[in-house]
């Protein structure tokens, strides 16, 4: 019971973020901040196919989570004129899900599946021929009287979204005309994000306030929406719904997020690292059992922004600490690290 409730709950929560980030999102190029190549290449490819009567090209999004693969997806089914369908790796487990999706089309949609790299591998052979020749062979009975029927499929545009691009299968790969990696943000561009989606809340905000959340938000301007929803509550209630410098840094500092964007777990995985590991060497798997998390939650959500931010490195051995942490929490490396940077 106390699990169904907790997984209950965690539907509830999801469905509330994501009515948030739909409320925030942009509806159009003009209204996307960052990701500037990927930008201007994705409006070339609409305006061309636009002119020439045809469907868009099918598109892969990668990168880290959080990032705009979604809002792009939605943006370009606005810029196409076109409805977008929905839906993710995970649930397509049989090919008669992917076919029902697919013959369901109008001419030009598109369908966004996102976490494209968890489908199962033989929904994922479907698309070959689906993505190439636009029909699908779907077996029919079993044993003597099995039988092969093509379905025909209207031209459509398949748009990937992953968070881990090597894990999708190179034929499927090599059949995305456009593959599009995005990046992480500058402060700057999240903190036009924060003012943009300020006024969208209703609240009020100054260029202090919003660089220091954009600042603190790993870079992701979903994290950064999330925190002015948290300094929002913050401000309407201790603030006159106004938010200022001050008041972003002393709300987030309620909310352990220090001014370098770390999180408690973040410094967790780093005091493990350093005090009970002496710098590292050491293996993922001893790194999440220590601070009580999964490994591949901490592999996928923590080390990126840490790597990135030169806080640990990956070696054949395991998880290093780099100088710049020990400072970061204030301790002297030990002496295997002393000799290391020396070395």
């Amino acid at each position: 019971m106390a699990s169904i409730q907790r997984e209950r709950a965690s539907d509830e929560l999801n469905r509330r973020n994501s009515a948030f980030d739909n409320r925030l999102r942009p509806s159009d190029f003009e209204g996307f901040v960052g990701q500037e190549k990927v930008r201007d290449r994705l409006m070339l490819a609409v305006e061309a196919a636009k002119a020439r009567g045809e469907s868009l090209d099918h598109v892969l999004f990668s990168g880290p989570p959080g990032l705009g693969k979604t809002t792009l997806s939605y943006i370009l089914g606005e810029a196409m004129g076109v409805s977008v369908k929905t839906t993710s790796g995970p649930v397509i487990t049989k090919p008669g899900d992917l076919a029902g999706l697919l013959t369901s089309l109008e001419p030009g949609d598109i369908v966004f599946i996102d976490e494209i790299h968890r489908m199962a591998k033989t929904v994922e052979e479907y698309l070959y021929s689906a993505m190439e020749d636009y029909a699908i062979d779907i077996m029919i009975d079993q044993g003597p009287n099995a039988r092969s029927v093509r379905l025909e499929l209207p031209r459509f545009t398949l748009v990937g979204a992953t968070t881990r691009i090597g894990l999708i299968a190179a034929p499927l790969r090599a059949r995305f005309g456009l593959v599009n990696r995005l990046d992480y943000y500058v402060p700057e561009q999240l903190a036009e994000i924060v003012r943009r989606s300020a006024a969208k809340l209703g609240v009020d905000i100054d260029d202090d306030g919003a660089l220091e959340i954009a600042r603190r938000a790993r870079g992701t301007p979903r994290i950064a929406n999330n925190l002015l929803r948290r300094v929002r509550d913050y401000a309407q209630v201790r603030a006159g719904n106004f938010i200022t410098g001050p008041v972003a840094t002393e709300s987030l500092g309620l909310l352990e997020i220090d001014p370098n964007g770390l999180d408690d777990m973040d410094r967790r995985i780093l005091e493990t690292i350093c005090v009970k590991f002496g710098g590292g060497p050491v293996g993922l798997s001893t790194i999440a059992v220590s601070v009580g998390e999964e490994a591949d939650t901490v592999e996928e959500a923590y080390e990126p922004f840490l790597i990135m931010q030169g806080y640990l490195e990956r070696t054949p051995k395991g998880r290093v600490a780099t100088a710049q942490a020990w400072r970061l929490l204030g301790l002297k490396p030990a002496a295997s690290q002393q000799e290391l940077a020396l070395g």
